[in-house]
């Protein structure tokens, strides 16, 4: 599957990195990248917090915004003018309302102002599904979004750069459904940029957007284009990745050996001639050595980016020689970019009234969203689902943790506004009631637990009058006890009304007893209405939402 570039049509690439010594002769060309993931739709600067290497203290800035994100760029590409800027998935989705509002197509369009080339997908690309993915990559107007889509600019002409996926295949036709790679020409060098997103994308991702497609393993989809590739004349190889790790190392330690987690394995099975891998997923800043690999990652929301530099023997076309760092983007550090901040100040003001708009009183400033087992927003969420439910039938609730953005914030007089809610619940997942057994939830409940998954998803969040308890040192299928609704014990051969959104509906998250709901109904509502009228109902009663409960739904038995 051939797609080739010439830097004269993009205009990317990148300086070489600072105090660098030049590896560089008449036999060796330097090839600057720089690599962002995990942008989210953040046109807008937001609160970041790091210490680097050395630094005692942590700081606080406003980092990113595509003003400030431009300017860094065309600082650095002052210094080389054949400029890559490459990206590792997840550019768009689980965006803020300035973006998500018109279904994320002002970011597609900042990333082309910012000369983008080409990205990997994301799990987050797959949020509205292949259809939507597929617009934003060509155009159009048609999209299960149609209340968003090309409601910004009345029409919409698809993204300039490329979206690459090599491991995600159409079962019909088994072809990848995206390009699997994008070569470019730099100072005479053929690089291969190969995208991939995790293999596990299909359990994080609403299956219903995702039928008919499968998600393979990640370093098998690359290493099996190596030699269409070197048939091409491609000697260097890059690896855009949507999966990730950590490390305790600071984001700017060069280089880390402790990298751990889901893309080491991956890295391992990689071809000893990628020696360059840029990841994602994971919102960690890191440069870290795996197998001789150098694998990247520039936290998220463009707080940061990675600066890379190669250097490709010329006659061979290998890489002799490959350094990195990330930069902080901080507001202040760069001038921002005129044609950039026009743009982003257009955006806000076709949103601002739109999103300013006053939705209710809440109880508190902010209404938390933590990582305990229960959580202020969580039960605020769940207890909205549950309202949302009542008229079908509801009688308990269900929240993953994942589909909760951010906290619940309130302006003045501790009234939320539009944006403030759409920020929370970004991802339009709809309401959906079902029957299941009491020995079906019962099942739900220790499966937060299988294969120890709680650690990376969180307990599920209950709704009010529904709660029970747990020990770890029980066997796994036997940790949960003392299962009460309103404060009755849960029959296992009863049936009851359940609500959850329809992420969860699917059987997503690892949760495929929901998707063997009966008497499903499908409600439309989508995860913000059913917020905002939870909200504006509780403050027509005067009880205005957000303070904790009296008692916890959860309990854990030590």
């Amino acid at each position: 599957m051939k797609h080739s570039l010439h830097t004269t049509a993009f205009a990317c690439a990148l300086l070489a990195l600072t105090g660098c010594a030049s590896l560089t002769d008449s036999r060796t060309a330097e090839i600057n990248l720089v690599a962002l993931n995990d942008l989210h739709g953040n046109l807008e600067a937001t609160k970041f917090t790091y210490a680097g290497v050395g630094q005692k203290n942590e700081r606080t800035v406003m980092a990113g915004g595509i003003d400030t994100i431009a300017g860094a760029l065309k600082a650095w590409r002052g210094e080389d003018k054949d400029l890559l800027l490459v990206g590792a998935g997840d550019m768009v989705g689980a965006s803020p309302a300035l973006s998500a509002m018109w279904a994320d197509e002002p970011t597609i369009a900042a990333l082309d102002l910012l000369g983008l080339t080409v990205t990997s997908v994301g799990n987050h690309e797959f949020d509205q599904g292949r259809i939507e993915l597929l617009r934003q990559q060509k155009g159009g107007c048609a999209s299960p979004r149609p209340d968003k889509a090309c409601r910004f600019d009345g029409r919409y002409d698809g993204a300039k750069f490329r979206y690459l996926a090599a491991n995600v295949i159409d079962a019909n036709t088994r072809k990848p459904i995206l390009p699997a790679y994008e070569i470019a020409e730099v100072k005479g060098v053929k690089i291969a940029f190969i995208g991939t997103v995790l293999k596990d994308a299909a359990e994080v991702v609403a299956a219903s957007g995702i039928a008919g497609l499968q998600f393979g393993d990640e370093a098998d989809a690359v290493n099996r284009l190596l030699p269409e590739l070197r048939k091409e004349g491609v000697g260097t190889f890059v690896v855009l990745i949507h999966q990730g790790g950590r490390t305790p190392s600071e984001y700017d330690k060069q280089y880390c050996g402790d990298l751990e987690g889901e893309i080491v394995p991956v890295v391992k099975k990689l071809d000893p001639a990628i020696k360059l891998v840029i990841s994602g997923h994971s919102h960690k800043g890191y440069l870290c050595k795996v197998d001789g690999k150098l694998v990247t990652q520039a936290q998220m929301g463009g707080h940061m980016m990675s600066r890379i530099k190669l250097v490709v023997d010329k006659q061979t076309g290998n890489v002799v020689d490959v350094s990195a760092r990330n930069v902080v983007i901080a507001q202040g550090d760069y001038a921002p970019e005129p044609r950039a901040a026009a743009y982003l100040a257009t955006v806000r003001e076709r949103s601002t009234r739109e999103l300013a708009k006053p939705v209710a009183r809440i109880a508190v400033p902010i209404v938390k969203r933590s990582d305990d087992d229960e959580s202020p927003l969580g039960n605020l969420v769940a207890d909205a689902t549950l309202f949302a439910g009542r008229p079908f039938g509801a009688q308990i609730a269900f929240m993953n943790r994942g589909g909760i953005r951010q906290n619940l914030e309130a302006g003045a007089d501790n009234v939320v506004t539009k944006g403030q809610a759409l920020a929370t619940l970004p991802f339009a997942n709809t309401l959906v009631v079902m029957n299941l057994t009491g020995a079906q939830i019962r099942t739900v409940l220790e499966q937060q637990w299988v294969a120890d998954k709680v650690e990376v998803r969180g307990l599920l969040q209950l709704s009010e009058g529904f709660t029970y308890k747990y020990d770890l040192r029980r066997p796994e299928g036997a940790r949960v006890s003392d299962i009460l609704l309103d404060g009755v014990p849960l029959d296992d051969n009863a049936s009851y009304r359940v609500a959850v959104n329809s992420f969860l509906a699917e059987g997503n998250d690892a949760f495929p007893i929901f998707a063997k709901g009966t008497n499903r109904a499908d409600t439309g509502i989508r995860d913000v209405d059913m917020l905002t009228s939870y909200l504006v109902r509780k403050d027509q009663d005067n009880k205005p939402a957000g303070l904790a409960p009296a008692q916890p739904r959860i309990v854990r038995i030590r």
